[in-house]
């Protein structure tokens, strides 16, 4: 449970996340990842310099069977010391563009999370995203997308006035799962129909196959990212 602090404590400090005056919203899955962060940032909350503030917001997508008990988040949170939001949407599952429904539920999601961060007078959004999911994110791009790219701890929104951060991304999953269990963290019921069928589903298969391999595989690849050697990459010049 130290750990867990200690390494999101550093993830702030070394990302330069939070700025004296921050009002912050959190994104609440009612997952075990935004748990977890909703209690590193209540903690933080507690601390002077630089001084911030907490909001949590948890979004119900209604087409979507996922059943989250929003009583239990409403009382985690605000035992907590941190206001609790709750908005509801839904999607468009006919769409002609490609997008899938995962990618379209987590965008209206995303979007309901903008809003109400607004409304709420917030200019930070939380996520609770963990180094697992960062760097299955970046083999995903690098796969799917024919890029080096993946989520960075803090991003400035081009089309929103928000900045994400991850204040999670030097926690590795497995430290999440034992937290969870020490805080004995209610589990929500996930229902939804398209999970299996993920990229994301495949892409941890992948790391759990990479570690096989090599047992510091996830800990090369974190590395990998700010350890560029251009000159042995084939870039093209330009004309």
């Amino acid at each position: 449970m130290q750990r867990v602090q200690r390494m999101a404590n550093k993830a702030m400090k070394d990302y330069e996340m939070l700025q004296d005056g921050d009002r912050i919203m959190i994104g609440l899955s009612g997952g075990k990842d935004s748990l977890a962060l909703v209690e590193v940032l209540a903690a933080r909350q507690k601390i002077f310099k630089p001084k911030i503030e907490v909001v949590a917001c948890h979004v119900s997508v209604e087409n979507v069977p996922y059943q989250s008990d929003i009583e239990y988040l409403r009382e985690f949170c605000e035992s907590r010391g941190v206001k609790f939001v709750h908005k509801t949407t839904r999607f468009d599952e006919d769409t002609k563009d490609g997008r899938g429904p995962c990618f379209l539920c987590a965008w209206n999601r995303r979007k309901t999370l903008f809003k109400a961060a607004e409304e709420q007078g917030c200019t930070k959004l939380a996520l609770g995203h963990h180094k697992d999911d960062i760097l299955e994110t970046l083999l995903m791009n690098q796969i799917f997308q024919g890029a080096y790219a993946t989520m960075p701890p803090v991003l400035k929104m081009a089309k929103f006035d928000m900045t994400i951060i991850r204040p999670l991304c030097l926690v590795p999953e497995a430290d999440i799962v034992e937290y969870a269990k020490l805080r004995e963290l209610k589990k929500q019921i996930k229902n939804c129909p398209y999970e299996q069928d993920s990229n994301r589903h495949d892409m941890q298969k992948v790391m759990d196959l990479l570690e096989k391999m090599n047992p510091e595989a996830r800990h090369s690849l974190w590395g990998a990212m700010t350890n560029i050697q251009s000159d042995y990459l084939p870039i093209l010049k330009d004309e």
